[in-house]
């Protein structure tokens, strides 16, 4: 039976896991007339084998520094995360501010400061209203509980419409093992750490090296497959904590229980991955991008690339427009190595475009097709052996409007006197 197969869903979130307790409060961190959840905990009351990947971008929020060189040390045991504000280009006061948040929790939970990584989401270049935030976070450490996994998905959600959670339980020898999730994304999205927060913890006990490369090959097939908008932001951040409660053996790398633990995170974050482009900011559309017959991995990664976050393909699927057109000539900008008389265009399986032209399917048939919320657009170079595959979204004329303005966000700055 495959492993896969094996898994089996269940409740809990990021508290599924054996030894884990979670908490989320109202900080009114955008807004303190609003009473949504905003500021969240996550903590392992023993200690944790930790791993993480962080945003590409070159300008990095204070919260992604702070994270990455705490990770390094291998001591993470919580995770404290908001939404709202971002910290992010706010120089030497962000850092203090994280730090000094990382340091509070830690007191209250009789931890090291570097114990404690901290995540951010929210609008970038506007100081930590730290004024609501510090009271609050006694309050974070004393509601801990292992049933709140829920309310840590609900609090970091920014323009997200729903929680993004996931757990899963699974034999690795003779011991039960779990994994939990939550995470949040729909607008930024691109790949190269996409604009997300993601928190896997699970009972396995793993080595430094397995749980880094389960890690990091994860994200590489799924969040670094996803494309909403073509933008990536300043604070993608996936932590993973594992702190050995199932009771197992320490899992070495390259064993089979290594491997079989990186399909089970790989399984986790792909769920995870894909809720985010379905809810996407005003998006309609699920959209599989796959190609195949290219010369080079990376060929196949520049074209599924360029078809994905081509904007007038993107349009065209809003529009329930099958313009196979668009999309042969993104993969011929691509800069992959490309013959337009070996290109072949499916969708769903129907063929629209055969050896560079127009194929004998129907349009209505594409069209129809087209119009559905879900669809897989094949794209075949007919120059080798190497695939790749991306997950994409339309592109809507509200996802503009929802974007136009984040001025009433500088507001509320400014009456607290931040900016």
């Amino acid at each position: 039976m495959p492993f896969k197969a094996a898994i089996k869903k269940i409740k809990g979130g990021v508290c599924a896991p054996r030894g884990f307790q979670a908490a989320a409060v109202s900080a009114g961190i955008k807004n303190p007339d609003d009473p949504r959840l905003d500021l969240a905990l996550i903590y392992s009351d023993s200690p944790c084998t930790a791993a993480g990947t962080f945003t590409t971008n070159r300008v990095k929020a204070a919260p992604v520094k702070v994270s990455q060189a705490y990770i390094k040390a291998d001591a993470v045991q919580a995770i404290v995360a908001n939404s709202g504000n971002a910290n992010a280009c706010t120089g030497v006061e962000g850092i203090s501010d994280a730090r000094k948040t990382a340091n509070i929790v830690a007191k209250g939970l009789g931890l090291r400061q570097r114990q404690v990584a901290i995540c951010s989401t929210g609008v970038i270049g506007l100081p930590m209203p730290m004024a609501r935030i510090e009271p609050k976070l006694p309050e974070l450490v004393q509601n801990l509980g292992p049933k709140n996994g829920e309310d840590v998905a609900r609090a970091i959600m920014t323009s997200d419409t729903c929680k993004k959670e996931i757990a899963i339980a699974f034999d690795l020898g003779e011991h039960r093992v779990r994994i939990g999730a939550c995470a949040k994304g729909a607008g930024m999205i691109c790949p190269s750490m996409a604009t997300m927060l993601c928190f896997i913890t699970t009972d396995a006990k793993v080595s430094k090296s397995c749980l880094q490369k389960a890690v990091q090959e994860a994200v590489e097939s799924s969040f670094n497959r996803i494309t909403i908008d073509g933008d990536m932001s300043t604070n993608d951040t996936v932590i993973v904590l594992a702190n050995g409660q199932s009771g197992m053996p320490s899992i070495k790398r390259n064993s089979k229980e290594c491997r079989q633990l990186r399909e089970a995170i790989g399984y986790v974050m792909l769920k995870m991955a894909k809720s985010l482009v379905r809810d996407g900011e005003r998006v309609s559309k699920f959209v599989t991008v796959e190609v195949k017959g290219a010369k080079t991995y990376l060929d196949a990664k520049k074209v599924a690339e360029a078809v994905a976050n081509s904007a007038l393909v993107k349009s065209s699927w809003n529009g329930n427009d099958p313009n196979w057109g668009r999309i042969i000539h993104a993969v011929g900008y691509s800069r992959a190595m490309v013959r337009e008389e070996l290109i072949d265009i499916h969708i769903n399986g129907k063929p629209a475009c055969l050896g560079g032209l127009q194929a004998k399917t129907p349009m209505e048939t594409l069209r129809n097709i087209v119009a559905k919320d879900e669809f897989t657009i094949t794209i075949n170079l007919h120059q080798g052996k190497a695939e790749y595959e991306v997950y994409s979204s339309d592109l809507s004329p509200e996802y503009i409007d929802f974007n136009r303005s984040e001025y009433a966000y500088w507001k509320q700055a400014r009456k607290d006197g931040l900016v």
